[in-house]
């Protein structure tokens, strides 16, 4: 069984105890998923299924949508509202301000990674520096944030809302962090729901109790690039992995056979920008004997 299905996951469990729970319930050991999310958050979660789980880098890479909640005043050693205070302080600040940086942050900036996180530094996971009060330097990276906008903030009980539209790789908690910085103040992240990875929203996710084989969408249907149907020819020339002229003027493009199966992705080949060369193979010879 190979194809993808579209979780809302709840809160209070991690991403693996999601994968966990569709393996057991499929009966199918080979499901992975296309990115982490924090037990406290909730959301969108792409679960990969079978040779499905070859397209992770690529639904990985898509932008995210989120919308966070922020508890001012408070600081933790998670960056949430799960970690432990380390420092509280009274705050003041107006809706106008705070609207005028978070604005502030759309565009590329270099973010620090949050040392409760999975990345890791000299072959070692952050969390383990953290969980073993070992120094070690953060790194940072690119992040881009596409569009943010303040949806509510209540003065008195020092919570703003807002949602944004981000690139690979951007840690909310940091966001969060760097937007109080920026207003000299402290912040974490109080509550976190992923509204939309790449093309894939909320209205698309089921509930953990309703996973079954027959909810299991086909690659083909839920994969958004560009796909050329194969005749006999080009088919054994796909299947067999040969470097192709690009003649379809694409950065990406997706090899359907006659039973509208995508055989395999092809990208443009680095050498010459005139050719295109496999990327994920997601259909073999031996599925054709």
């Amino acid at each position: 069984m190979n194809g993808v299905l579209f979780i809302n996951k709840p809160e209070r469990i991690t991403s693996r105890d999601v994968v966990n729970f569709a393996i057991k319930k499929l009966g199918i050991k080979k499901i992975g998923h296309t990115g982490t999310l924090d037990p406290l958050a909730t959301g969108v979660m792409v679960l990969c299924i079978g040779s499905a789980t070859k397209l992770v880098d690529l639904l990985t890479s898509a932008d995210k949508e989120y919308i966070a909640e922020v508890t001012l005043g408070i600081q933790t050693d998670t960056l949430d509202i799960t970690g432990h205070i380390l420092e509280q302080k009274n705050v003041n600040i107006t809706e106008k301000e705070l609207e005028k940086v978070i604005k502030s942050f759309i565009g590329t900036y270099n973010q620090e990674v949050p040392i409760y996180s999975a990345i890791k530094v000299n072959g070692k996971k952050l969390y383990e520096y953290a969980r073993n009060r070992e120094n070690v330097i953060l790194p940072k990276r690119m992040v881009e944030i596409k569009n943010i906008e303040l949806l509510d903030y209540n003065l008195e009980k020092n919570k703003f809302l807002f949602k944004c539209l981000v690139s690979k790789g951007t840690y909310i908690r940091s966001l969060i962090r760097d937007i109080c910085k920026k207003m000299n103040t402290i912040g974490v992240m109080s509550k976190l729901e992923r509204t939309k990875q790449g093309n894939f929203t909320l209205k698309q996710c089921m509930n953990m109790e309703d996973i079954s084989l027959n909810r299991i969408s086909k690659i083909e249907d839920v994969l958004n690039i560009p796909c050329v149907n194969v005749d006999e020819e080009l088919q054994k020339k796909v299947l067999n992995g040969q470097i192709l002229d690009n003649i379809y003027g694409l950065n990406l493009v997706g090899f359907k056979d006659t039973a509208n199966r995508i055989i395999a992705i092809y990208k443009i080949y680095e050498k010459n920008i005139q050719k295109i060369k496999p990327y994920i193979m997601l259909l073999t010879r031996e599925d054709y004997i």
